[in-house]
């Protein structure tokens, strides 16, 4: 790796229709890039941060069968217990024959009664690392509530750290548990049982997913996706000059991967009074909401355009020419897709003027693109981590308030009564 140049496109053997495109729009050279790689290399080795193994790990997983029968499959779960598996869903739904898979979250209470009126006969997973997670144990008891739940339900089962508090009371009411392998936090899980058990449940076939991440893990250790180590070494070194990282995600269902991918930068790199802030954009939308901050505002961000070549969907624009609207008609007769992505690839163009730009292309969105876009993004965030000197998988900041919120609860309550 050493001496290469930013300007370049990763080399990847799978076969071409599943090869997710990277390519950088800037030159950097640095040794960073070579150290960096080391570094990341040497982590993966001592095996302490489990994600790295979870392609492997995981395979045990895809023998089991839901033990009762279900339309629907809920995930109640909060940041890294249900980001991953909601954004593969959503990207993916359109193009396998899967049953729904509802998430709930948040203690909303409009949105908790809206996702469960429409539940039918649902397979529950109860998802949360710690297993005392507030908002999911709530959640719970609700659903234990309005849909009777009884200790040895075959409905429910547990998904949390071996020894938690939900892995006692799963034990103790005699429900199926699964575990998430040590060293894997929450925001990099979603290949482990936290991910694949609900998209398995639902009907994915989730050892493509599996299959695509190892592919593109392996072919980075191997050398060969050198355009992730320049990216990681220029984020890592220049964060204070480029703190915030802009994914402009060009189509509707990679909504929620942008979520997920705002957590797993956003925890990861937040630390230390360094930070790199992650913003998600969908485009063509926030084109109309976003752009002029780009392009005349204070120039200290990077950005990634992410777009799908094949939509798989070819609904074209009719030939109608409409009174006064002549100069829209360049487009008529052309596929939506074309007009999505030549959007994408004008503002690129026009962005990388005044910013850090670079892109990455899925070919069509399948469970193995899938999978290598997300292990690309877990990797790239470790290297950064390796680069900033920082503990990439700890979240130190997010507990205090976890630990105020009974008190203040208590409190707030107290006052109430006098």
């Amino acid at each position: 790796m050493k001496g290469l140049k930013a300007k370049g496109r990763g080399q990847f053997p799978p076969q071409k229709s599943n090869r997710v495109d990277f390519f950088l729009h800037f030159d950097y050279t640095s040794p960073t890039v070579e150290i960096g790689f080391k570094k990341v290399k040497e982590e993966w080795r001592q095996g302490k941060v489990g994600y790295y193994r979870l392609p492997e790990l995981s395979q045990q997983l895809l023998k089991w069968k839901p033990n009762v029968e279900f339309s629907e499959v809920v995930v109640v779960g909060i940041g890294g217990s249900s980001l991953g598996a909601k954004g593969v869903y959503h990207l993916n739904r359109h193009f396998y024959s899967v049953k729904p898979l509802i998430f709930l979250e948040n203690p909303d209470p409009i949105d908790i009664l809206e996702k469960v009126e429409g539940i039918t006969s649902p397979l529950f997973f109860i998802i949360s690392k710690s297993g005392r997670t507030i908002e999911t144990i709530s959640i719970f008891k609700y659903l234990i509530y309005r849909f009777g739940l009884k200790p040895g339900d075959c409905r429910v089962k547990i998904v949390t750290d071996r020894g938690s508090p939900l892995d006692r009371l799963g034990e103790e009411w005699k429900l199926e548990r699964f575990f998430i392998p040590s060293g894997v936090g929450g925001r990099f899980s979603v290949m482990g049982s936290v991910g694949v058990l609900p998209l398995l449940a639902v009907g994915f076939p989730v050892e493509e997913m599996l299959e695509g991440g190892a592919t593109f893990r392996d072919s980075f250790f191997k050398g060969n996706e050198f355009h992730l180590a320049i990216k990681g070494a220029f984020y890592g070194e220049r964060w204070a000059d480029y703190p915030i990282n802009v994914l402009f995600a060009y189509s509707t269902t990679l909504n929620y991967f942008k979520e997920w991918y705002v957590q797993l930068l956003g925890e990861s790199l937040g630390k230390r009074e360094r930070e790199i802030m992650p913003v998600g954009h969908i485009g063509s939308i926030d084109q109309h909401s976003f752009l002029q901050l780009l392009m005349e505002g204070i120039p200290n961000k990077t950005l990634t355009f992410l777009k799908i070549a094949n939509f798989k969907r070819q609904v074209v624009i009719p030939s109608i020419s409409l009174p006064n609207l002549a100069t829209t008609d360049f487009i008529n007769g052309y596929p939506f897709e074309e007009l999505i992505n030549f959007e994408e690839r004008a503002t690129l163009e026009v962005v990388k003027k005044r910013a850090i730009v670079d892109e990455i292309t899925l070919p069509e969105v399948n469970l193995h693109t899938t999978g290598q876009l997300l292990f690309y993004y877990k990797l790239l965030t470790s290297f950064i981590g390796q680069v900033m000197g920082i503990d990439t998988y700890n979240q130190n900041g997010v507990e205090a308030g976890k630990q105020l919120l009974p008190k203040l609860f208590q409190k707030g309550k107290s006052k109430g009564k006098n």
